[in-house]
Order: structure tokens, then C-alpha cells, then sequence
């Protein structure tokens, strides 16, 4: 089936973080998602600040479809990075990319620096982070992203990755209870129906390691 570029989006919410110029790059991830398989499908929140999780990320196919994604719907999607990815001239243009440094001898650490600055941003911010930290099927996520959602006290915005339908799924919201054993538990099954390029993760609640 053929889609249009309408038909692979979804409508972005008065609230989102929107970029500011770079036509250049808009255009050519209109392009990419124009020509490509992928296809977008949910509800974005109308809401300033929250945290998205993206998973099952097993490829470098979807984030790049990800990417393209956030650029053709001009939604400004910030993420973390070692500060050290930042010098050398790069700062400029990892910042324009929604790139924000993080300082590991910053006493409260990276998970710290992201809580208080979404808790404290002014502008509209959606941070993307990838739980399991890696490109592989993990036994089980790191959980910096509920520390830091749980922190600012934002809510979590499932994005999920259906790979074998070339498929990004948004939504729905969830809103952290305190008890990040039962959160993540929920946050797996929720999870589970969903495959990257590279299986699912994670795994069952059986395999995990408590």
C-alpha cells in the first residue's frame, strides 16, 4: 500500500516543542519518510514536559526513521549525551539537534541534571531516551527514565516500535506511581506485543534478575 506523507503522520499538539528553522533538514526527512515504508500511528499529548520512551530499539533503522520522523513533523525532540560529544566544534551542532550535554561530575549525576532542568525548563521539553540503553535485547532497562520522569514529576509517553509493520505507535500516558518495581512490571507488558528488528524486549518477567 502506498501512503502519502499526510497519511504517515500525526497531528502535533499545541503545546509540543517545535523546531525553529533548519528548512534544510525538514526537508530531507520529509523526503526519506515520503519514500520509506514506516508510518506513524496514536496521539501525541498536548502537554509542555514529558518524558518518551522508545523501545524496543534493536536497530539503527528505527532511529534513523525516528529521526526523520521528529524533523518532518517539527516536533523538537531533545536526548541526552556525554558531554564529551559536544566539544571539539560540535557543540553548536549537537545542540541544534535537541542534543543536551550531560556532566558526570555533576553531583547528582546525569539522572539529577535531566530531572531538575525539565522540572525548571521554561519552554516547552520533551526528552527521548531509549531504556535499554543498548541496540540489543536486554533482560532488563535501565531505569534512569523513571527516576528522572518520577523527579520532575511528568509523565511518561509510550512510543513504541512495531518493526515487522514498519510502524511507530505513540501513547498512550503513564503516569509514575512510586513503586518502580510494579511501574516497570506494567511498562513490560505493555511493551511485550511489540518487536524491534531484533526481537522483543525485555524479556519475560521470568528471565528478569531481581
Amino acid at each position: 500500500m502506498s501512503f502519502g506523507l499526510a497519511e504517515k503522520l500525526i497531528a502535533v499538539p499545541p503545546q509540543a516543542p517545535r523546531i525553529r528553522g533548519q528548512g534544510l533538514v525538514r526537508f530531507v526527512a520529509r523526503l526519506v519518510i515520503r519514500c520509506g515504508r514506516w508510518r506513524m500511528s496514536g496521539e501525541f499529548p498536548d502537554l509542555p514536559r514529558v518524558v518518551v520512551i522508545v523501545a524496543p530499539h534493536s536497530s539503527n533503522w528505527d532511529g534513523l526513521f525516528g529521526i526523520s520522523f521528529a524533523y518532518a513533523l517539527g516536533v523538537r525532540a531533545t536526548w541526552m549525551g556525554k558531554d564529551s560529544l559536544f566539544r571539539h566544534g560540535l557543540g553548536r551542532l549537537m545542540r541544534g539537534l535537541g542534543g543536551i550535554p550531560t556532566d558526570r561530575s555533576n553531583p547528582r549525576g546525569a539522572v539529577g541534571q535531566m530531572a531538575e532542568m525539565l522540572r525548571s525548563a521554561r519552554a516547552p521539553m520533551w526528552l527521548f531516551l531509549a531504556p535499554e540503553g543498548t541496540r540489543k535485547v536486554v533482560r532488563k532497562w535501565r531505569t534512569g527514565f523513571w527516576h528522572i520522569a518520577s523527579e520532575a514529576q511528568v509523565p511518561l509517553l509510550l512510543a513504541a516500535i512495531d518493526f515487522p509493520n514498519r510502524r511507530f505507535v505513540v501513547g498512550p500516558l503513564f503516569a509514575t506511581s512510586g513503586d518502580k518495581q510494579a511501574d516497570l512490571e506494567r511498562l513490560y507488558d505493555h511493551y511485550r506485543q511489540f518487536s524491534g528488528k531484533h526481537g522483543k524486549s525485555p524479556l519475560p518477567l521470568e528471565a528478569l534478575e531481581r
